[in-house]
């Protein structure tokens, strides 16, 4: 896929009944997405589980991937926040636990985006948002390290890392990931030595 999701999005409607028929729709999705790949999923299919008719989907998105793009382009720009003060403080430890305390929180909604048919495009997707962060943020901590180059293996690792958490049978709890992620992604990446007692 060429085009990035967030070019398929839609101005939030500010009518109720709107309101509700898009909520119905991406509800949908997500419980679409916990069964199939979003390759596998067809308008109609959507539009069914969500109780709305095929016409009202086309009154809200051109295709299903605007759809995904409304709901994975919000989320990530409300986890990306969330990695600001990693990038800006000494000690990053506890935004790293922010970070995944926020993923807990919203499981379901991370589960389908990260380990649904639609991982790849939600991945690309996350690097894009956090590629445009204020350069500021974006400067590695190494000289050595390309400032882009850092920009998207950080990110890129941080989606595999909590790709794999949550697809895992076992409930790792968020403070435990936070001090895998903080050890084995952003501690090298931004050069803060402070890790927490359990892990130095």
């Amino acid at each position: 896929m060429g085009a990035t999701i967030t070019q398929f999005r839609k101005e939030t409607p500010s009518d109720a009944r709107q309101v509700r028929s898009r909520e119905a729709l991406t509800g949908a999705l997500l419980a679409l997405l916990e069964e199939r790949s979003f390759d596998q999923l067809t308008i109609r299919e959507i539009t069914a589980r969500a109780g709305t008719g095929y016409a009202t989907f086309f009154r809200h998105y051109p295709d299903k991937e605007a759809l995904l793009g409304d709901v994975a382009t919000e989320e990530i720009a409300a986890l990306l926040t969330l990695t600001i003060p990693i990038l800006t403080e000494a000690d990053s430890y506890e935004s790293t636990k922010a970070i995944c305390a926020y993923v807990e929180k919203h499981r379901k909604l991370w589960f389908a985006l990260l380990t649904g048919g639609a991982a790849a495009i939600v991945r690309a997707e996350f690097i894009r948002q956090a590629r445009e962060l204020p350069d500021a943020i974006q400067a590695s901590h190494k000289e050595w390290l390309p400032s882009d180059l850092g920009v998207v293996y950080g990110t890129g690792a941080t989606f595999d890392l909590l790709a794999w958490w949550l697809s895992q049978p076992k409930r790792y709890t968020s403070d435990y990931i936070a001090d895998i992620l903080h050890r084995l992604i952003i501690a090298p990446l931004v050069g803060d030595s402070a890790l927490p007692r359990r892990l130095a």
